[in-house]
């Protein structure tokens, strides 16, 4: 559920460090813009990616109070704080009526979000970047908190205004569609109460249709799996992360997922008969029991490095299969997160520990004790205290989205931007998944 990885560069476009953010490329980008705009001499502060180490702020720089996270939040702001929201939510704690109005204060007029806006009294212009994946991760934590109906309304009217005529939608308003941005807006629409199946483009094709393309077929080199994007010459390639994220997706749910009964049958491949979501996310789930057999865990990898652990990916996959119904499943995989994400949530911070609260909670294990770790104290430990009793009544100060009525397109410098990252051939997830291929 945090945004996370795949090897395509999500700007077209995670959280998660990890989840699932996919969206076009992904917020991705950014990473990269900071090293590559030194050629034009312009300084960009470095993106804050939810899976790797971020540098923290400086003891110079003052980020809001209800802000979740030491780190820079220049590209990942809205998506962590969004996690943050809808983990804690999910274990029943209030969280803090300033870390809420932060958050409903980074929407635009438009109705989107963009990943992190300064002053957000400030009028947005054309440098203002929105996308898909801070959008909908903003309106689910939004709407399962309940009360912001009318936030969830305008970012939900504007995701179905930039849907691709194919049914999807990539990062940014026009970019390719992708299996994580596709399914990170079906989560969006289900929690606002929409059925996704009905929100259809143009040309009559839903979300669903868009995953459907993306489903490799049984019978296929990574058989079952979705691939994030075809290539350049329309092949799909397995990808766990677009996987996990597409699962949960083509079944209509969001980060959170819902854990269900055990299916009776184990998790296999089906060949399907036009678009069957439900099929197609159970040939997910058939493809990740099998990613997951041998070490319990998923890898990223990155060009001349050694497979590592993809803890935020693996995280999601717990989802995803307990989505599904095969949660049994996963349970090995939640015991090794248990033993060995620790480290790992520490140095990721708050969408790391929402990627595990959910996933634990979704398992059936205890978030408040994860291998001796209370990942609820440690998630709140990263931002403003929860409210208590006293501060359940205090009033919501968050100022109002900014009343311009600039275009929602990307601006010169996003374009510049998305193009210097593609050119060095970077691929990050700003909602936190660092989308790696998986063969």
């Amino acid at each position: 559920m945090f945004v996370r990885r795949s090897a395509a560069v999500h700007a077209t476009a995670h959280g998660r460090g990890h989840g699932r953010a996919h969206v076009a490329v992904r917020a991705a980008v950014l990473a990269a813009v900071s090293a590559a705009t030194a050629v034009i001499g312009t300084a960009v502060a470095p993106a804050a990616l939810a899976d790797d180490a971020s540098p923290s702020a400086s003891p110079s720089q003052a980020f809001p109070s209800g802000l979740y996270g030491s780190t820079d939040p220049t590209y990942d702001g809205v998506w962590r704080q969004s996690l943050a929201l809808l983990a804690q939510h999910t274990v029943g704690v209030k969280p803090a009526a300033k870390a809420v109005d932060w958050l409903t204060g980074q929407q635009r007029a438009a109705g989107g979000f963009a990943p992190y806006r300064a002053d957000a009294t400030a009028k947005c212009d054309a440098k203002t970047m929105v996308d898909t994946n801070n959008t909908a991760a903003a309106v689910q934590a939004l709407a399962a908190l309940g009360g912001h109906d009318s936030e969830t309304g305008k970012a939900v009217a504007w995701l179905k205004s930039v849907q691709n005529t194919d049914g999807g939608w990539g990062y940014v308003a026009g970019g390719a569609s992708d299996a994580n941005s596709t399914s990170v807006v079906i989560g969006a629409l289900a929690a606002t109460g929409e059925k996704p199946l009905d929100v259809t483009s143009k040309g009559g094709e839903s979300p669903y249709d868009a995953l459907a393309e993306l489903s490799i077929a049984c019978d296929a080199d990574g058989g079952g799996a979705f691939a994030y994007q075809p290539d350049k010459k329309g092949k799909l390639a397995a990808n766990t992360d677009a996987t996990a994220a597409a699962v949960t997706g083509s079944l209509g749910k969001g980060f959170a997922g819902e854990a269900v009964k055990p299916a009776d049958d184990g998790a296999s491949c089906k060949t399907t008969t036009g678009v069957d979501p439900e099929q197609t996310a159970q040939n997910g789930a058939a493809y990740l029991v099998e990613a997951l057999a041998k070490d319990k865990y998923l890898t990223s990898a990155l060009a001349g490095s050694e497979d590592q652990p993809d803890f935020g990916n693996t995280a999601d996959a717990v989802v995803a299969l307990t989505t599904a119904g095969h949660g049994d499943q996963a349970a090995d995989s939640v015991r090794w997160l248990e033993s060995n994400s620790a480290q790992w949530a520490a140095q990721s911070g708050p969408a790391a520990y929402a990627q595990l609260i959910l996933a634990a909670q979704a398992s059936g294990f205890d978030p408040r004790d994860f291998g001796g770790r209370d990942l609820v104290e440690q998630l709140g430990a990263t931002g403003p205290a929860p409210q208590t009793a006293a501060e359940s009544t205090e009033e919501s100060t968050a100022p109002s989205a900014d009343e311009e009525s600039d275009s929602d397109g990307l601006g010169v410098w996003w374009i510049v931007g998305v193009g210097l990252v593609a050119g060095i051939g970077v691929g990050f997830l700003i909602s936190g998944r660092n989308k790696r291929q998986q063969l």
